[in-house]
């Protein structure tokens, strides 16, 4: 019998602000052929829009 096959874990990047691991497949874009950063979500994106806007 044939050992049932275990589904891979998929590649991750880390959220530019807090680190948080993003999987890949998330992330891809055919917009996004340059330099991209990648947040988890809208909080990590806007903190860092104000940091950025503040200095």
């Amino acid at each position: 019998m044939r050992e049932p096959e275990q589904p891979s874990d998929p590649e991750m990047i880390p959220c530019i602000v807090c680190f948080k691991e993003i999987p890949v497949s998330e992330v891809l874009s055919e917009e996004a052929v340059d330099y991209v950063l990648h947040f988890c979500g809208l909080e990590c994106y806007a903190k860092w829009k104000s940091q950025n806007d503040a200095g």
